[in-house]
C-alpha cells in the first residue's frame, strides 16, 4: 500500500527539450539542461524563452517545463505555474489557466524558496514580477484548499465512507469473493491526529485487501480531524475510505501534490 504522507517527490533531471516559440524552436544548452552550469543564473538573459510559457493555451500542448530554481526539466504535473497578477505581484496558478505568460517551479517548498532567493521571478518576468513575502505560505494554503475541495466533491458524489466499522466493511467488500460484486476502494484516509493503533489495524487490512485484489490502496494522512469534519460536513471524522471513482482519483492526485510540496 503506497503511503502518501512523508513520501519525497520523485523528480529526476532530464534533457531539455526544444521549446516552440513564435521565433521558432530554441535548441538546448547541454550544460544547462544537465543542471551543471554554475553560472546558468548569471548568464541567462532576462525573459529567456525557457523561463516563461506563451500562455495557458500553449501550456495545454506542453508536457514538460524547466524549473526556474533548479533548471531541471520536469513533467508539468510535478510543477507549479506562477503568473504576474494585475497588481504586479507573482501569484500561483494551480490550474495553469490564468492569462499571461507563466513561470514554472518544481512543486515543492524547497524549490520555491530557492527561486525566491535567486530572484528568479524578476528575471523571468523581465523585472515585472514582484514576489511578495509569504508566497510559500500562500501556495501551501491554496494546495490544501484545493485538495479539501476535491474531497468534498468526492463526498458529495457518495464516494467517501466514514466511521471505523463502515470503513472496515468497505475494505472487506473490496476483497475478491466468488460470485459477489466488489466495490473497489481507492484510498484509506486517517486524520493526522488519529490514534496510531487504530490506523495500524486498518492499514493492515487495506494491505491484505489490496494484495488480494491486485490493486494499490493509497494511504492518506494529510489533514487533522477538524479539517476533515469541515470538508465532509460530519463530526469526529477519524478514518475514511475512498471508493474508486473519478472524484476520488481527483482528490488523491491533489493530496499527492500537497504532500509532495510539504516533503520539500
Amino acid at each position: 500500500m503506497r503511503r502518501v504522507l512523508g513520501t519525497a517527490q520523485a523528480g529526476a533531471e532530464a534533457e531539455m527539450p526544444t521549446v516552440d516559440d513564435e521565433a521558432g524552436p530554441v535548441g538546448p544548452d547541454p550544460a544547462r539542461a544537465a543542471g551543471t552550469d554554475p553560472d546558468a543564473e548569471a548568464d541567462a538573459p532576462e525573459g529567456a524563452p525557457d523561463d516563461t510559457d506563451a500562455g495557458p493555451a500553449a501550456v495545454r500542448r506542453e508536457t514538460t517545463r524547466q524549473c526556474l530554481a533548479t533548471r531541471a526539466v520536469l513533467p508539468v504535473a510535478q510543477m507549479l505555474r506562477f503568473v504576474v497578477g494585475p497588481d504586479g505581484a507573482v501569484v500561483p496558478d494551480l490550474a495553469a489557466r490564468l492569462p499571461g505568460r507563466g513561470a514554472w517551479v518544481a512543486a515543492n517548498r524547497g524549490a520555491l524558496r530557492q527561486a525566491l532567493k535567486k530572484k528568479a521571478f524578476s528575471r523571468a518576468f523581465r523585472g515585472q514580477g514582484r514576489a511578495e513575502e509569504g508566497l510559500c505560505e500562500l501556495v501551501e494554503a491554496l494546495l490544501e484548499k484545493d485538495a479539501l475541495a476535491a474531497l468534498a466533491l468526492a463526498n458529495k458524489a457518495g464516494q467517501v465512507v466514514t466511521g471505523n466499522s463502515k470503513v472496515v466493511e468497505a475494505l472487506q467488500s473490496a476483497a475478491p469473493r466468488p460470485g459477489m460484486r466488489r466495490v473497489p476502494v481507492a484510498g484509506l484516509m486517517h486524520a493526522a491526529d488519529a490514534a496510531a493503533d487504530g490506523m495500524a489495524k486498518l492499514d493492515a487490512l487495506a494491505r491484505r485487501v489490496g494484495e488480494a485484489a491486485g490493486r494499490e490502496i493509497v494511504r492518506v494522512v494529510a489533514f487533522p480531524g477538524a479539517q476533515l469534519d469541515l470538508a465532509l460536513g460530519r463530526a469526529n471524522v477519524v478514518h475514511a475510505a475512498l471508493l474508486a471513482h473519478p472524484t476520488s482519483a481527483g482528490f488523491l492526485a491533489r493530496v499527492t501534490r500537497l504532500e509532495g510540496w510539504r516533503a520539500e
